[in-house]
This record gives C-alpha cells, sequence and structure tokens, in this order.
C-alpha cells in the first residue's frame, strides 16, 4: 500500500510541475487531461498525508511514553487514528473506474407493457433529468420518439457536469449504474379495473466520448435520410430532416430526428454513435479485466433486472445491492442520492474484497 500511496504522490507532484509548464497550455485536449488526473489524485495525496501524520504522531507519543508513563495515556487515541487513516487509504487506492470522469449519454427505451411501458420511460427521463438538475450538470434531449398516450418510446439524453467535476462526482461515477431494466409495478391510466400492472423500461448508460478519442471512417458510415415522424413544430414532418448512420463494422444504427436540421440531427446522431462504439471498446476491456469481473454492479446491461418501482406502497427496491426504501415519490422526483450511494458502496466493496485475496 506505501508503495502505491508514494507512487501516486510522485505523479501528483509531476502534474502539478506540468500544469505550470507554458508549454501545455496551448495544448487544451493535454491540459484538460492533466486536469482531470490531478483533480482525481487529489484525495489520494491528502490521504497520504494524514496517515503519514498520524503514524509521526504515534511514533512520537510512542517514544515519549518509553521517558515518561503518563503519555501512554495518549496512545489507544493515537493507534485508532492510525487505523482509521490507513482504512481511508486503502480505501482511496481501490482502483478507480478510468471513465469515471466522464460525461454521458443516457438512452431509456420503453419495455414489456405497451402504452404504461412508455409512460414510465418519461417517468424515468423525468427522474434522471431532475437529479441532473440537483447535482449541476446540464442536460440535452438528443432524441426522442414520442408515445401516442404519453411518455416516450424511446430517449437519448446528454448529460454533462459543469467545470471540473470532483472525484466520483461526475456523471459517469454516478449514473453508470442506472443501466438495466426498470420494472415498475402500479395501476396503470388505462385500466378500468384498478388492477395493479408490470411492466418495464430498459436504460443504458453510456460515457460519452471525445471526437479524437473515437476515430470513426467516413468509409465504414453509410447515412440515410428520411423525413420525421410523430409529434413535432414547423419543418418537422415536412423535410427530409432526420439522419439514420449505420456503422458497417459492428452493424451499430443511430437515429436522429429531433432537430429540423439534417445537420444537427447528424452531429448528434455521430456524438451517439461514438459513445457506443467508446463503451463496446470499454466493455471487450472489462471483459478481459479480473477487478471488474469481480464488481457486483458496475457492468449491469439493459438485460439485467435492476430495481423495482411500487407506486401501490411507495417502495423502490434495487436488487442488485439489497437497498430498499418507502421514498419512491422522493427518488422519481430526483432524490436518487441514497440509491446511488448504496451501489457506489457495493461496487467499492465488491473491489476492496478483490484486492484482500490477491
Amino acid at each position: 500500500m506505501l508503495e502505491s500511496a508514494e507512487a501516486l504522490v510522485a505523479e501528483h507532484a509531476a502534474l502539478e510541475r506540468e500544469m505550470a509548464d507554458p508549454a501545455v497550455a496551448p495544448d487544451p485536449d493535454r491540459l484538460r487531461e492533466v486536469n482531470r488526473r490531478y483533480a482525481a489524485l487529489g484525495p489520494v495525496v491528502a490521504g497520504h498525508r494524514a496517515w503519514t501524520a498520524a503514524r509521526d504522531d504515534l511514533d512520537a507519543a510512542r517514544e515519549l511514553a518509553a521517558e515518561d508513563p503518563a503519555f501512554a495515556d495518549e496512545l489507544p487515541a493515537l493507534e485508532d487514528a492510525v487505523t482509521a487513516a490507513e482504512d481511508r487509504l486503502r480505501r482511496l487506492l481501490v482502483p478507480r473506474d478510468p471513465e469515471d470522469d466522464r460525461d454521458v449519454i443516457l438512452e431509456v427505451k420503453a419495455g414489456e407493457g405497451g402504452a404504461e411501458s412508455a409512460l414510465f420511460a418519461g417517468d424515468l427521463l423525468r427522474m434522471y433529468l431532475r437529479f441532473a438538475e440537483r447535482r449541476g450538470w446540464r442536460t440535452e434531449v438528443l432524441d426522442a420518439t414520442e408515445a401516442e398516450l404519453g411518455g416516450y418510446k424511446d430517449v437519448r439524453v446528454s448529460v454533462k457536469s459543469r467545470g471540473t467535476p470532483q472525484p466520483g462526482e461526475a456523471p459517469w461515477a454516478l449514473l453508470k449504474y442506472e443501466g438495466g431494466v426498470h420494472r415498475v409495478q402500479r395501476v396503470p391510466v388505462t385500466e378500468s379495473q384498478g388492477r395493479i400492472h408490470t411492466s418495464a423500461a430498459g436504460v443504458w448508460v453510456m460515457p460519452e466520448a471525445e471526437e479524437v478519442e473515437v476515430s470513426i471512417d467516413p468509409n465504414d458510415l453509410r447515412i440515410d435520410v428520411f423525413r420525421s415522424s410523430g409529434p413535432g413544430g414547423q419543418s418537422v414532418n415536412t423535410t427530409d430532416s432526420a439522419v439514420r448512420i449505420t456503422h458497417l463494422p459492428t452493424g451499430v444504427v443511430v437515429s436522429c430526428q429531433n432537430e429540423k436540421s439534417q445537420l444537427q440531427n447528424r452531429e448528434a446522431a455521430l456524438r451517439v454513435l461514438r459513445a457506443r462504439l467508446h463503451r463496446m471498446a470499454m466493455d471487450e476491456r472489462n471483459a478481459a479485466d479480473a477487478t471488474a469481473r469481480a464488481s457486483q454492479v458496475r457492468t449491469v446491461d439493459r438485460s439485467e433486472r435492476i430495481r423495482t418501482y411500487n407506486f401501490p406502497e411507495n417502495r423502490i427496491s434495487d436488487h442488485r445491492t439489497g437497498y430498499k426504501a418507502h421514498a419512491l415519490d422522493g427518488v422519481l422526483d430526483g432524490d436518487l442520492d441514497a440509491v446511488v450511494t448504496s451501489a457506489v458502496d457495493a461496487d467499492e466493496a465488491a473491489k476492496l474484497a478483490a484486492l484482500a485475496d490477491r
């Protein structure tokens, strides 16, 4: 642990020198990368300093106690302080997800349940938008297909942090646990007999990739344009502004039709395509990574049922972490902190266990 911490402290100092180097300033991409890494290492440096200070205090007290027994009374508290500082440092040294500082593109898609599923997809979208608002993040709906009775058949939204977020506070660090099947139990508005129905919606979360990070050969793309469908304003439904991009090597297809401009829809579709390709590459890396496989909640996908929203009992249940609370109304209003924290804690515990087994 000491060697790992000292190596990261040295890296933090090297990054600080690089940030002060005038030669780095003209390269915004490198400067952004350095700033992110520097901020990520800050807690480790602070934890290492606290641990070192606690050990020094304990060593000094032991020397004094050898000469004067009166100082021996201070030793238990100082030993506890060292243990606490060591535990905190060990947690800080748990391998971080390298994607944690990224913004995300979040996709919600109606599943089983027809119109009720689409309504629930709309509820989930509102929940994430309100959660982002509470966090001070910026959101942008990139594309949406509305359902006839309300809600969405599918919708994609960009979630971006403002400035440089603290470690563990960026959109991907918190929203990556939302991927999977979300199940709802309630009486649909279309139900005349008052019976409780169960339906579901799928969520997929992708870390957003910069254009320079994902190289896309234009020759690998088939781009089709078509007339937008569904509700819309003037020009929507009357011009061929919608865009469908097919990435031929992977078969990934992305469509966007929200904007009136074909160019704007094309750029939005390319953003989603880059995110999907980046996520695919990331999943392939994680499949070969023992630490990632050991995590209980990191690698969920939209085929896994992760959570149930029970309206009659006002109950939210996370099936991965065991979290349950009768606070469904608050959660759907964006108060997701406790739910997300349960996933973060379970992920960290799994990683600590994996490290202990080495």
